[in-house]
């Protein structure tokens, strides 16, 4: 049997879900001053929704007009404003979206894949 690529969309979904979870994971029982005051935790969640939004951009039009109540482009040009313009990341933004935003996107993310396996 072979592996599935990485250009399933569903490896891609499996990554987003990944990265979703590590960062609400990350910053679980933190507070919002704690992204001020631990750098490598700040970096840490940065880059979690940065890969989040590459394994979004990564994943075909087709498949993500099969689930539009993901906020796709959102997730993508989330992660190219934050990869372009990385001196001005606002921390409170991030802090919204890993504390509102990845909750139901988790849960999205992981209907998505129990629909696709079935």
């Amino acid at each position: 049997m072979n592996a599935p690529s990485h250009k399933d969309p569903l490896v891609r979904v499996r990554h987003m879900l990944d990265f979703a979870r590590k960062a609400v994971q990350f910053t679980s029982g933190k507070n919002r001053s704690d992204l001020d005051s631990n750098e490598m935790l700040a970096m840490a969640v940065v880059h979690l929704i940065e890969m989040l939004g590459e394994a979004c951009r990564n994943i075909p039009a087709g498949f993500q007009n099969r689930y539009p109540e993901v906020p796709w482009e959102q997730i993508s040009s989330t992660r190219n404003r934050l990869a372009h313009g990385y001196l001005e990341v606002d921390m409170d933004i991030i802090w919204t979206i890993v504390t509102e935003d990845l909750p139901p996107l988790i849960v999205q993310l992981k209907q998505i894949i129990k629909s696709e396996k079935e």
